[in-house]
């Protein structure tokens, strides 16, 4: 078990929308990502995401509401619901969700990551 600074690696991330697994708790991943701009519409039929703000503000866009996380704020996505994650200006995340979440869901866009590309290790 090693000790991980989750605002740290997520400032160190070369590429955007590209979350990277940074710990493993019973059936979640971890992940911290650096995002800009809009990720995609899509939706986990079987799985929440939790969104914390490590740095910077994010939008998540839903169908019924659209909420705004500013630092040290989380919101939990419900399973099933459409959502578009958005950072108008450079925004870090700590991500928690299920082993079994795909990225964008169903949708698939030159933005999705597989997970073996989220469990590439952090340089």
């Amino acid at each position: 078990m090693s000790i991980a600074s989750p605002a740290r690696i997520a400032a160190s991330l070369a590429e955007l929308w590209s979350p990277r697994v940074v710990a493993e708790v019973d059936d979640a991943y971890v992940k911290v990502a650096r995002v800009h701009g809009t990720l995609a519409w899509h939706s986990h039929a079987d799985e929440d995401e939790l969104f914390y703000v490590l740095k910077g503000r994010l939008r998540i866009e839903m169908e019924s509401r659209t909420v705004e996380l500013g630092e040290g704020e989380l919101f939990v996505v419900p399973k099933g619901v459409r959502h578009n994650p958005v950072a108008d200006e450079e925004c870090h995340l700590l991500l928690i969700e299920r082993k079994s979440t795909q990225h964008t869901g169903e949708e698939v866009t030159d933005k999705t990551r597989s997970l073996a590309e989220q469990l590439r290790p952090v340089e």
